[in-house]
């Protein structure tokens, strides 16, 4: 484990040693750019936007924990204001033997992945300023996402995808429409290993109001789901964070071509 760990700090501290913002560039949009965190106080504007997106409470007001000087992190602002609006964080690896180092894997038993024998990346910490109201913005963070996965050639993401709050009877719609049409395969389908957990697949009876379900999914499991993406049969009740969560994994070769090629060509 300490060696990938120190594997993965020297990776960081390349790209933290390339300062230049233009030359981390990832892709632009209209006024919105994605870039890779450049420094420490990129990273730290990263944690402070996190903090107020999930209602947190500490006395540093930043969400922080030891993965994000792991991950590369990826920022994007308006050029316009110079404001940063939205990031998230990945944490790559080039196979599967090495899943049990993800944050996913606090949560979940991941053993079923860990023959996976392509590139992948973990996609975490998503978040948009709540007072930014602009489609566009999600599509620079999916086509800086989508830029990622092609030139480093992933064939899977994985991730937690989070209901907001742990209490399930807001969302018995949504897990049982994910329930009858999104569970993980049986060969890469995440175990239990949280000590609360919310098993909707076996213990939730309960037929499904569609547009309920719709309406209560969270915006990014949704676009998730939308290109293919599996989740695990039970949910995670995370108190730290205050939420639900869903093991998540997208395999790219399940991306439907049409929406791939969109991402690729926002840019």
């Amino acid at each position: 484990m300490d060696l990938l760990l120190l594997v993965l700090e020297c990776k960081r501290e390349t790209v933290y040693r390339k300062s230049d913002p233009m030359a981390l560039e990832i892709v632009r949009v209209g006024r919105y750019r994605a870039r890779f965190a450049s420094s420490e106080i990129d990273v730290s504007a990263a944690q402070s936007l996190r903090y107020q997106c999930f209602n947190l409470s500490n006395k540093d007001e930043l969400d922080v924990d030891d993965f994000d000087t792991l991950c590369q992190h990826v920022l994007i602002e308006n050029l316009e204001t110079k404001q940063l609006i939205c990031c998230y964080r990945i944490l790559s690896f080039e196979n599967g033997n090495n899943i049990s180092f993800s944050y996913s894997s606090q949560f979940y038993d991941l053993k079923a992945i860990e023959s996976y024998t392509e590139p992948m990346i973990e996609v975490g910490r998503f978040c948009i300023d709540p007072e930014v109201n602009d489609p566009r913005i999600v599509l620079t963070a999916w086509a800086a996402l989508a830029q990622i996965v092609e030139q480093n050639q992933i064939e899977l993401l994985f991730g937690c995808s989070s209901f907001e709050g742990i209490e399930k009877e807001k969302y018995l719609d949504s897990f049982a429409l994910l329930r009858d049409r999104y569970m993980a395969p049986d060969h890469w389908r995440p175990k239990i290993k949280a000590a609360r957990v919310f098993y909707y697949s076996k213990d939730l009876i309960y037929k499904v109001d569609r547009k309920k379900a719709l309406l209560n999914m969270p915006p990014l499991l949704k676009t998730y789901l939308s290109m293919g993406a599996w989740v695990s049969d039970h949910a995670v009740v995370d108190l730290n964070m205050k939420t639900l969560h869903l093991f998540t994994g997208m395999e790219i070769s399940k991306i439907p071509k049409s929406r791939k090629n969109f991402l690729l060509n926002l840019a």
